[in-house]
């Protein structure tokens, strides 16, 4: 007689895991935030949520849901960061979970929405959506026992399991849908490390792997993203199968590249895909015993079922619109999907569906008599040739992530950028703080410009010989000498 499998103890230890990564993902947030969008900072919430209230009037609230709405200053910013902070913790040592994990969602939500383009990667949506699955995993528990062990949902770990495989496959699917060659003739890591966009030590060396290695990396990837992640749906052996080849996965990709929490999180999710009986032998180390002792209150199938419905019905519209078939959904499906996407908690996926082949770098430099130009250093981006790139993950420089993007397009397709370069020249502290060097510690410059490199790797053997790790060729300006006139900028003749 088969006996049902219990996750109690892998939701427990998966929950200890989300407190973490929210943990990381808030400290992280918190040091960057007045310079990202704080009231002198390159993209300030006030005038963000004026712009919305302007355009969507009563609907504002819907179109950008956020606790900000009530409050825009700095002083409220930190006080959602500290709230981060404080029930991460509370997650983290099993205390208030219910209330704990519903304000983390709410908090990172909030932050998330009103901060455009520094809050909008897809590992801010896999947490947003994985908090939110989270709410509904155990029973609603106000207790401030921590060594109490609640029985777990199976229909929410399959929501999971479904969230794991849809994360897993999109991202392989977008590969081949794309139809980027580098992809199909099996080339696409031989650019990767030195391409994406935070590289480590460790990528520098992996770029310099004989090509077969490149393919054959492309091969494991092909099969890791388009195979094994229906072996989610198959045996017990299989789903441990699954996880164990996902758990390689993801501490490679950890290894070779800066991504913040996002490896933490995939991981993290992995662990659903095992039950208790796995850790069995584990299981009296656990600080956590089963209690009747405190009343619970078990979610009701009246909000589970239309859930896993709802969320069913999501993943197939995004199934449809990866593979850009005409929309046949009805508009009252239509509807409730432009009303879900907005809260980024029910998401697509799909990560490198075009690798990017080439590394453009934008350099930005002031001066004073416009003859004689300084440079401003980024914290961990590539700028100094003989620097080794760096290991920052778990933490996620913003700026320095959307430089990166800012480099692959132009200055006018990214008007953050044109803010930034107002808050260097208006000498903004807050912003200058997100930044290694800043050239002029005294006084502004009265003019800035940005220029573009194409960055490369040296060979293993000029880093021997010079100590860089990087080589440059010029490109050309990718922002026009500018200075500024009164609050606007104007293009220096």
């Amino acid at each position: 007689m088969s006996i049902k499998p219990n996750h109690d103890l892998i939701s427990c230890i998966f929950l200890r895991l989300l407190g973490l990564i929210y943990l990381i993902a808030f400290i992280s947030v918190w040091t960057q935030i007045d310079g990202l969008i704080g009231s002198n900072g390159i993209l300030p919430i006030k005038d963000f949520l004026l712009s919305i209230e302007d355009y969507g009037g009563k609907d504002k609230y819907f179109m950008i849901p956020s606790v900000f709405w009530f409050n825009q200053s700095d002083y409220f910013l930190h006080l959602i960061c500290f709230g981060g902070v404080l029930f991460s913790i509370l997650l983290i040592v099993n205390m208030l979970t219910s209330l704990s994990l519903i304000l983390l969602w709410i908090f990172y939500l909030s932050i998330c929405t009103v901060s455009q383009e520094f809050l909008s990667f897809q590992w801010d949506a896999l947490l947003l959506e994985t908090g939110f699955l989270s709410i509904f995993l155990l029973p609603l528990n106000l207790s401030f026992k921590p060594r109490l062990l609640l029985p777990s949902n199976t229909l929410v770990i399959w929501l999971f399991r479904i969230l794991l495989f849809k994360f897993i496959l999109f991202s392989g699917i977008v590969k081949l849908a794309s139809g980027d060659l580098v992809w199909r003739n099996l080339t696409a890591l031989t650019y990767h490390y030195q391409t994406q966009p935070l590289p480590n030590v460790i990528s520098y060396y992996f770029h310099h792997l004989p090509l077969q290695f490149h393919k054959l990396s492309c091969l494991i990837t092909f099969f890791i993203e388009l195979i094994v992640p229906f072996f989610i749906f198959g045996t017990r052996k299989m789903r441990l199968f699954a996880f164990l080849t996902f758990l390689f996965f993801q501490l490679m990709i950890m290894i070779t590249g800066n991504y913040c929490f996002f490896n933490l999180l995939a991981i993290a999710l992995c662990f659903l895909l095992l039950d208790d009986s796995f850790l069995k032998s584990l299981r009296k180390h656990f600080p956590f015993n089963q209690s009747n002792q405190i009343k619970i209150l078990n979610w009701s199938k009246i909000i589970l079922i239309p859930l896993f419905i709802l969320i069913i019905l999501m993943n197939s519209i995004y199934l449809t619109r990866l593979f850009s078939v005409q929309s046949f959904w009805p508009v009252f499906v239509r509807q409730v999907y432009s009303f879900v996407v907005r809260f980024h908690s029910i998401n697509s996926y799909g990560l490198f569906a075009v690798m990017t082949v080439k590394r453009p770098e934008i350099i930005i430099e002031g001066s004073n008599d416009g003859v004689h130009w300084l440079q401003y250093e980024f914290k961990y981006k590539p700028d100094k040739l003989n620097e080794p790139p760096p290991f920052i993950a778990p933490h996620q420089p913003r700026l320095d992530w959307q430089m990166w993007f800012a480099a692959l397009s132009t200055f006018r397709k990214n008007p953050w950028f044109i803010n930034l370069c107002v808050s260097l020249l208006q000498d903004s502290k807050e912003v200058i703080r997100l930044l290694k060097h800043n050239p002029f510690p005294d006084s502004p410059p009265k003019y800035l410009r940005a220029i573009i490199y194409e960055y490369k790797f040296t060979s293993l053997k000029m880093k021997e010989k010079t100590g860089r790790w990087w080589k440059r060729k010029y490109l050309g300006v990718y922002f026009p000498a500018v200075r500024l006139n009164g609050k606007n900028l104007e293009i220096v003749q």
